[in-house]
């Protein structure tokens, strides 16, 4: 069949979450499918990565949203009360484009990941599934908690959208998707349980383990403007390492990944190493002693917790973002609720070789069972072809 697949952003290169779990659906979709992507994008993408989808893809379009086209598109989404974010990726201009798009693919079914396109193909009168993917309105929520006082109004507002509008799309799609239970029961519909779970997978192929020298103590990854990134990055290096310090006044800490925020690229340090992009993320996992996530905020499954553990990392992370994963605390990974906890779960796998390779073959053996793309995505297969017009 046909399947039109929108994004709010061009699935390539795979720096970011909604990227790496669009471009992998993409791939297994379009071994049984014909796969027309359409993506937005605010930046240039270079024709590298474009190229990149070509051999999955029998058409891919990508729509260019100006700056200034982005700042009128919030501020009509201010007056009207939608979410910003929808509104800074709504654009008449691409609704056009996408109309004209559907009118000459003819497409069987409409894939739109995130509510950010929902606006876009709401009332076509075609099959269509959304992946809500995240809880948006969840993770600014979170966000608002910590955030400085000239910021908390706007999240504040930003909340109460989210959480209306979650509710609203709800009903404008046949299909729905989230990537995992505890995000699918923060959906603000009295129906959430009709929501398919489709979690994410992990390439085993690509992520796996590697003998290399150990150069760093702690890796966290991902990308460090993302704010639930940028928070777990500062609370990492303000609050656990020094904790850690009293007893391992050497330890290093390696902070990898793209864009990083100015807050961020302050901690780069001589024991703090803040990279940027790097071209292949692998080699830091590989280097890690430890791979150490202490998410405080946001909502979803941690793709990079999946690569660490495929590659054999003992693992560490907050019970927020265990949720999701649902590995044995103490046996697959190790979970933290203070900086005192994970100070501590550090210090015993520096400490302790035995339980830190046991810890990182049993969180192995846990992605490679639970964790994989052809049957994660077999899911939302299954929904979008027994889906009746």
């Amino acid at each position: 069949m046909k399947i039109f697949v929108l994004l709010s952003r061009f699935p390539y290169p795979l720096e970011k979450g909604d990227k790496l779990r669009a471009y992998n659906q993409i791939k297994q979709l379009s071994k049984n499918h014909e796969i027309h992507l359409c993506a937005l994008s605010d930046i240039n993408v270079e024709k590298k990565y474009r190229n990149a989808l070509d051999e999955f893809c029998k058409s891919v379009t990508l729509i260019n949203i100006k700056k200034y086209d982005i700042a009128f598109n919030i501020s009509k989404a201010f007056i009207n009360g939608k979410p910003l974010q929808a509104g800074y990726f709504y654009s008449s201009k691409a609704q056009k484009i996408i109309d004209n798009l559907i009118e000459k693919i003819k497409p069987d079914h409409i894939f739109c990941q995130l509510i950010r396109v929902a606006e876009y193909v709401k009332d076509k009168n075609i099959p269509k599934t959304i992946d809500y993917q995240d809880v948006f309105s969840k993770g600014v929520e979170r966000r608002s908690h910590t955030a400085s006082f000239y910021l908390k109004p706007v999240l504040k507002s930003e909340y109460k959208r989210l959480l209306k509008y979650e509710n609203e799309v709800f009903d404008l799609f046949d299909n729905k998707t989230i990537i995992s239970v505890p995000d699918r029961d923060l959906i603000p519909h009295p129906d959430r349980d009709k929501i398919t779970v489709v979690i994410n997978g992990v390439d085993t192929d690509f992520f796996k383990p590697v003998e290399v020298k150990k150069e760093y103590d702690l890796v966290f990854t991902g990308n460090m403007g993302y704010p639930p990134n940028v928070n777990a990055s500062l609370y990492l290096a303000k609050e656990i390492l020094p904790l850690v310090r009293k007893q391992k006044p050497g330890i290093t800490l390696t902070l990898a990944g793209a864009s990083p925020h100015p807050d961020v690229k302050a901690l780069d340090s001589e024991s703090i190493h803040v990279t940027g992009w790097v071209d292949d993320i692998r080699e830091y996992y590989a280097k890690g002693r430890i791979f150490i996530a202490p998410m405080q905020i946001g909502t979803g499954l941690q793709n990079k917790l999946l690569e660490a553990m495929a590659m054999k990392i003992p693992s560490i992370t907050s019970p927020l973002a265990n949720n999701a994963l649902k590995a044995i605390p103490g046996k697959e990974i190790l979970t933290g609720n203070s900086p005192e906890e994970f100070a501590a779960h550090i210090i015993t796998l520096l400490d302790n070789k035995s339980f830190s390779d046991e810890i990182a073959e049993n969180g192995y053996i846990f992605v490679h069972k639970n964790y994989n793309w052809e049957s994660a995505t077999s899911k939302l297969e299954e929904i979008i072809v027994n889906t009746k017009k």
